[in-house]
């Protein structure tokens, strides 16, 4: 079993930044592929990155491109979500997610094993 635990949200001016953490125990992580998800009210949940279990290979989603960079640190078990010039369109619940085995930067959802309990994003204008 994977426990995650994203830390890091908050409120944030139009313009400003936020670092994203999700540290991850009950197994190593060195070997999947990992994401963030974020949801916001009224709408469907969103692919925001991806890394693979290297980190030598990321993908965004065209909305965060340029702006967010998901890296991680395999011997912290952690993986990180750095946001720059935050919109208030940015605001959301901000999760993270273990992809399947052997996979790396599948968009649905529903193809992740292991989910964070997400940390509230709020960009205000």
């Amino acid at each position: 079993q994977v426990q995650l635990v994203e830390s890091g949200g908050g409120l944030v001016q139009t313009g400003g930044s936020l670092r994203l953490s999700c540290a991850a125990s009950g197994r190593t992580l060195s070997n999947s592929g990992m994401s963030w998800f974020r949801l916001a009210p009224g709408k469907e949940r969103e692919f925001v990155a991806a890394i693979s279990w290297s980190g030598g290979t990321q993908y965004y989603a065209d909305s965060v491109k340029g702006r967010f960079t998901i890296s991680r640190d395999n011997a912290k078990n952690t993986v990180y979500l750095q946001m720059n010039s935050l919109k208030p369109e940015d605001t959301a619940v901000y999760s993270c997610a273990v992809d399947r085995p052997g996979f790396f930067g599948d968009t649905d959802y529903q193809d992740y094993m292991y989910w964070g309990q997400g940390t509230q994003v709020t960009v205000s204008s």
